[in-house]
């Protein structure tokens, strides 16, 4: 049987924001009930939901250079470009913005409440965090070339590139846990 006619075809950029939406909406939902039924526990809970919220970015972060390196050896105007576009964008606009987002505001919010921003290393992991943000948008400047099939970088450009993210999650992970400083 066929779908009825009436039935309005959406695109699977519009479902992906949707989804994006509803995950969003859950976490903020989430939130909200531990702040009501479990306040002492609060402080854990946005540690819990930063940490999510981090894993999230960098998977992003370590995954969307991997899709330039192959879009840079697809033919401009061909199929997989196209595709290699809408998966970037898509990458970009609906998991690595709203987790980058999320990082920054529990990261800032537990900066403030838990530790009173003091400590060299939250200084440390504050400046790594910002170095990583820069990233971000470099990727983000590096999605619209692509989109608009501007000039390219190289294959060997993107290996190199891919590395940055990873070094820094070193530092901010040794930052965190080790304090050092």
């Amino acid at each position: 049987m066929s779908e009825p006619e009436h039935q309005i075809d959406e695109s699977p950029g519009r479902r992906a924001k949707r989804r994006a939406a509803a995950a969003l909406a859950i976490f903020v939902l989430l939130l909200l009930a531990v702040l009501f039924w479990r306040p002492d526990d609060i402080s854990l809970w946005i540690k819990a939901l930063h940490v999510i919220a981090v894993i999230s970015w960098m998977a992003g972060l370590l995954y969307l250079p991997r899709l330039f390196i192959y879009h840079t050896d697809a033919p401009i105007g061909s199929a997989q470009s196209e595709t290699f576009k809408m998966m970037e964008q898509r990458l970009y606009r609906v998991i690595m913005n709203p987790a980058m987002m999320l990082s920054w505001l529990l990261g800032l919010y537990l900066a403030w409440t838990v530790y009173e921003f003091q400590g060299g290393w939250l200084h440390a992991k504050i400046a790594m965090v910002v170095l990583l943000t820069i990233v971000h948008v470099m990727f983000g400047r590096s999605v619209r070339r692509f989109a608009e099939d501007g000039q390219r970088k190289t294959a060997r450009y993107w290996r190199l590139v891919n590395e940055i993210p990873t070094v820094l999650m070193i530092a901010i992970v040794i930052f965190v846990i080790v304090k050092p400083f």
